[in-house]
């Protein structure tokens, strides 16, 4: 799926982004920020929970119960 160095370059991607931020601290406009943070993610999470969900029910499903 994923190679190794992907997930370390992606990684140390967002830990250098984290870093600036941190950094660049300025309280002006950080809520609107944090909330569609927070948006993006929660939608992420029912999306990958649908598709989780999904996938057990069809699993589920093609076992035979006879």
């Amino acid at each position: 799926m994923f190679d190794l160095t992907e997930v370390q370059m992606i990684r140390a991607w967002m830990v250098t982004a984290i870093a600036r931020v941190r950094s660049e601290r300025d309280e002006r406009g950080e809520v609107a920020q944090t909330v569609i943070i927070v948006a993006i993610l929660a939608a992420a999470a029912i999306a990958i929970a649908t598709i989780i969900a999904t996938k057990f029910k069809d699993k589920a499903n093609t076992i035979p119960t006879e």
